[in-house]
């Protein structure tokens, strides 16, 4: 026994129109190829919820999720979104967008703003329920990942150089993850670094500053160059997208690139003076320095 398809006609016998049928597709002219779904996050520092953009500068920003009445706000805080590229101006309308780093309450020396000050105060008690449920763990509690400088030496954030230019990771090399979008729209999970792929070369670099001053005499800081790769495998890298995707131009992102240029006087605490190494073997001089100080050690 067959059974048979559903009639296109209601009972009293008018037409049911069926929509065909929209998948979410990016704009090859777009200022942005950033899928709406995938632009929504959670601060790394308060843990409540913002929406990435890009900005007109080609780097990405986090917004509130909410818009504000314009008369609330003051002018010089209004943002707008056109095409998804986050301006610092307003579009003439009675509501704006503002940028979370104006309300996280993990943030010390905000202006004081007596109209934003009820919802930064909200946003420091969402925080505090979403440490009290676990759902949350602020970056100065959370445990230390990389183990002492006697035994390993591997950056969490490291300072990676291409395109002829530096930029601070957010995690290990070898771990950081393609944000292009899979068929079953998801994160793609695989890494950039991957065995068929050639790697960076790490080496001592001067710490040079990026506003123009002099490097310090003898200052010297770790860096994963990939200068030495090609300019393509360059620019995949910089797309943060694996050798599969990177295949695929039509493939969207579902998260911003989490390259950030790195400037030394503001990621001072992620500059490491010693290339890194799995396992720091004691050398002669080690030995020596050792056998210097147990001799000079009092005895009884």
């Amino acid at each position: 026994m067959r059974s048979t398809p559903p009639s296109p006609r209601r009972w009293d016998g008018s037409l049911i129109r069926v929509r065909a049928r929209r998948y979410l597709r990016v704009n090859a002219d777009g200022a942005s190829r950033l899928l709406r779904c995938g632009q929504s996050g959670r601060c790394r520092d308060c843990g409540n919820r913002i929406e990435w953009y890009h900005h007109t500068n080609e780097r990405p920003i986090p917004l509130h999720p909410q818009e504000l009445p314009a008369e609330n706000v003051p002018a010089t805080c209004h943002w707008h979104v056109s095409s998804g590229v986050a301006q610092p101006a307003g579009d003439g309308s009675g509501w704006c967008r503002l940028p979370h780093a104006m309300l996280c309450p993990a943030r010390d020396g905000l202006p004081t703003i007596p109209e934003l000050t009820g919802l930064r105060r909200a946003l420091a008690v969402n925080t505090r329920r979403l440490i009290d449920d676990g759902a949350f763990v602020p970056p100065s509690t959370m445990p230390n990942t990389e183990a002492s400088s006697a035994t390993i030496c591997r950056p969490a954030r490291p300072v990676v150089q291409l395109l002829y230019g530096r930029y601070l990771a957010n995690r290990p090399v070898d771990e950081i993850q393609c944000v292009a979008q899979t068929r079953r729209r998801h994160r793609c999970t695989s890494p950039l670094l991957t065995p068929d792929t050639r790697a960076g070369v790490w080496t001592l670099v001067p710490t040079t500053a990026t506003h123009g001053q002099l490097p310090l005499p003898g200052a010297v800081m770790a860096v994963y160059t990939l200068t030495g790769l090609s300019y393509a495998e360059q620019l995949r890298w910089r797309a943060q997208r694996c050798p599969e995707h990177a295949a695929i131009p039509a493939a969207a992102d579902v998260a911003v690139s989490e390259w950030e240029p790195f400037d030394p006087l503001i990621h001072h605490e992620h500059i490491h003076t010693r290339l890194p190494t799995l396992t720091r073997r004691q050398g002669p001089a080690d030995r020596t320095r050792r056998r210097r100080s147990h001799d000079r050690a009092p005895r009884d």
